[in-house]
């Protein structure tokens, strides 16, 4: 996101148009951190108040869903774009699958997000992990490939 990099964090105006450019959803209300990579930006859909910190990847060939008060970690990576298993495919095709992370999530650093994946909403991710498969709401899980940690209990 170059152009809000070239613009201080005193130019609020400025980068809060830029970012609802951006964004197909939540623009208003969203926080970043630049630099910050996309696609095409149109297919990323943010509830309220979500937060981007430093150097995340979005590549966002199909819709990437965020529910509300998600927070990103620092080189977070979030891919819907994917490729065949079969190499002969591979050289042909490429396809992608919708990203959905729910509200109140927290994202450690350097983690990563493949294709298809859901998080569920109040969902914690520890930093570095590799997120292949559904993580249901409501527990921390970390590791590479990420896996269930345990249930967040107040």
């Amino acid at each position: 996101m170059p152009g809000l990099k070239r613009h201080r964090e005193r130019d609020q105006e400025v980068r809060r148009r830029i970012l609802t450019e951006l964004f197909g959803r939540g623009g208003e209300t969203v926080w970043m951190q630049p630099p910050f990579f996309c696609d095409y930006g149109t297919n990323i859909l943010l509830g309220e108040r979500v937060f981007f910190n430093f150097n995340c990847v979005v590549l966002d060939v199909c819709v990437v869903r965020v529910g509300d008060f998600t927070l990103f970690g620092p080189a977070v990576q979030i891919y819907t774009a994917t490729h065949p298993l079969n190499a002969e495919l591979r050289r042909r095709q490429e396809y992608a699958m919708p990203v959905e992370i729910g509200s109140d999530v927290w994202i450690g650093g350097g983690a990563v997000l493949c294709p298809g994946v859901r998080i569920g909403s109040k969902a914690v991710i520890g930093a570095g992990s590799v997120v292949t498969r559904d993580i249901p709401d409501g527990v921390l899980a970390a590791g590479t490939p990420c896996r269930v940690i345990r249930e967040i209990t107040d």
